[in-house]
């Protein structure tokens, strides 16, 4: 049984002084966290593989969802629709922020995707909360 989808996507950042510039970034989901997005992208200046070779941003799923249809979310991430069938996403940390342009079809698939594994309202059932309080206790 599938327990995870990785779509990969270009983006773009518009606020950047090269706006139209492609990064093939991934959409991933896994149903070990089903509340959860993540938008990854590739670390180019590194020598690192794999995970190690990617930043990722871990949102609510259901915050990219609303975001393609209106403006959601507060904090450190926002989503909305742009102009031209793109979905704007609004990352915000303590080092700074961007803005980022993603195809509104490439999103709305992986959301397809997401759902088909883990359809909305039934997450709690996917969620392992012994194994996940596991996790954090570890990385103490």
């Amino acid at each position: 049984m599938q327990l995870s989808t990785v779509r990969p996507v270009p983006v773009t950042f518009p606020d950047s002084a090269a706006p139209d510039v492609p990064v093939e970034a991934e959409l991933r989901f896994d149903a070990s966290l089903p509340y959860a997005a993540c938008l990854a992208f590739p670390l180019t200046a590194c020598q690192c593989t794999g995970d190690a070779a990617r930043v990722c941003w871990y949102f609510s799923r259901e915050l990219l969802n609303e975001g393609r249809l209106g403006p959601a979310g507060s904090g450190d991430v926002k989503v909305r629709p742009g102009s031209a069938g793109e979905v704007l996403i609004t990352l915000r940390g303590p080092d700074g922020g961007a803005l980022v342009s993603a195809p509104e079809d490439l999103v709305t698939a992986f959301l397809s995707d997401s759902f088909a594994l883990v359809p909305a309202g039934s997450e709690s059932d996917h969620l392992d909360v012994d194994a996940a309080l596991a996790r954090l206790l570890a990385a103490d």
